[in-house]
């Protein structure tokens, strides 16, 4: 049986988004998808509810009216909805341990390109088994889709395709669980895939075989490595049409900049924890805060 999709809501714009990103996700997969709302006691009335509403029923209605809209705006799309008392980050957690994919709103910067990653955001995003993508408020079908003539919603002309989906790769420690994502999000969606790859000065290790060469040479040698690691993938996925970027410099600033033409950017998250708690990494943290799509953050050994 396929794990569900799953998609924490909270009632605000950003959940929303996420919401209706994950339920066309699960179609895509032909999978249910979960929808988990946390609440506390509070002796107050809930902030977004009528004086008189409890904590729990206002809980209920909102589970209950996000639930009705999304089976409207997605015919054939399976809802279920778990409403549990707990802090948002353990129940988003919990859920995320069934689930095949986490999806969680985060909103956009004022006047700037990007996201804003809240603590639940955050924490949520470091510690996930599964990969977890953020959706920003206000993104929808149109903005996953390459503009549709006269400016005609891909939702009334199903055949207009996908953006790219954007993949960072690294060639000194390729991950499968992270390539194998972004091959399989490409397929889903009938789009190519964009790889950039970005790379450095040479390390000064003997042993290292680029730290021999510079220049064109070694432009060539990272291209050859990019080819060689994504090979056995191609083969895999022989629908999916890839490109490569390969560039000197820095990572971060590569995938931003193609996330501008994207429809979803794919970037990995090691597993490890630090004495500060769970580890991001750079690449990752920058891209969440500047991407200009949506943004799936896979865990990896």
């Amino acid at each position: 049986m396929l794990r569900p999709v799953a998609t924490g809501i909270d009632g605000s714009p950003e959940s929303l988004a996420a919401a209706h990103w994950a339920a066309r996700e699960a179609l895509r997969r032909g999978s249910a998808l979960t929808l988990v709302h946390a609440w506390q006691p509070h002796p107050r009335p809930a902030p977004s509810g009528p004086a008189d509403m409890t904590r729990r029923s206002w809980a209920e209605d909102l589970l209950t009216g996000v639930s009705e809209g999304l089976r409207a705006a997605h015919p054939g799309l399976r809802v279920l909805g778990r409403s549990v008392v707990e802090t948002p980050v353990t129940a988003l957690l919990a859920v995320a341990d069934e689930a095949a994919l986490l999806v969680l709103g985060s909103r956009g910067l004022s006047g700037v390109t990007g996201y804003l990653l809240g603590s639940i955001s955050q924490r949520v995003v470091s510690r996930s088994p599964v990969p977890v993508v953020l959706v920003r408020a206000g993104v929808g079908t149109c903005d996953e889709h390459f503009a549709a003539p006269d400016g005609i919603s891909p939702d009334e002309i199903p055949q207009v395709p996908y953006r790219d989906v954007v993949l960072g790769l690294d060639t000194d420690k390729p991950c499968d669980e992270l390539i194998a994502f972004a091959f399989d999000a490409a397929r889903l969606r009938g789009a190519a895939l964009h790889v950039v790859h970005a790379f450095g000065a040479p390390r000064s290790d003997a042993t290292d075989p680029l730290a021999r060469v510079s220049g064109p040479e070694l432009l060539a040698e990272h291209e050859n490595a990019v080819v060689a690691t994504l090979r056995p993938w191609c083969e895999k996925f022989p629908e999916v049409p890839v490109a490569e970027t390969v560039r000197r410099g820095r990572a971060a600033p590569e995938l931003i900049r193609a996330s501008a033409s994207a429809a979803l950017i794919v970037v990995g998250r090691r597993e490890r924890e630090t004495r500060f708690g769970a580890y991001l990494g750079p690449v990752a943290h920058a891209v969440l805060h500047h991407a200009d799509c949506c943004v799936a953050v896979v865990p990896h050994a």
